[in-house]
């Protein structure tokens, strides 16, 4: 019984990981597709704020696409999911969150909020990289 969790995990993890590398790939020509569309539309090669917000947008969630398929192939390989790795993901995704975030728009009490999550995120980061020294 427990060789059959152990095959049903393994096929599972590995599911998981190739369609994360669909969606990356899929994600990643959809970035080449936009940039493209926007540097060839007039004024050409000139893009615009919110153009360049998208694109940062779609290059930070590629990068959370890669490090959840670094996260499953850890989790495969050591049957342990890394805090370090996961942090990292999180720190990414509210950095894109930051990046595409119009300001002037929100309160004042969720950009403390945003930041308290930042601060979190940045010490539990280097507590967890002085614990490996």
């Amino acid at each position: 019984m427990l060789n059959l969790l152990k095959r049903f995990e393994s096929f599972i993890v590995l599911t998981l990981i190739l369609m994360m590398m669909v969606v990356v790939s899929l994600s990643t020509i959809e970035l080449g597709w936009l940039l493209i569309k926007d540097i060839i539309t007039p004024p050409v090669v000139l893009l615009e704020i919110d153009e360049i917000l998208e694109i940062f947008g779609f290059f930070m969630l590629i990068l959370i696409g890669l490090e959840l398929i670094e996260t499953i192939r850890a989790y495969y390989v050591e049957h342990s999911v890394h805090a370090e790795i996961v942090i990292k993901v999180a720190m990414i995704a509210i950095a894109r969150k930051i990046i595409i975030l119009d300001i002037k728009d929100l309160p004042s009490l969720t950009l403390i909020g945003i930041a308290a999550i930042v601060i979190a995120l940045s010490t539990a980061y280097y507590v967890i990289k002085r614990m490996k020294l």
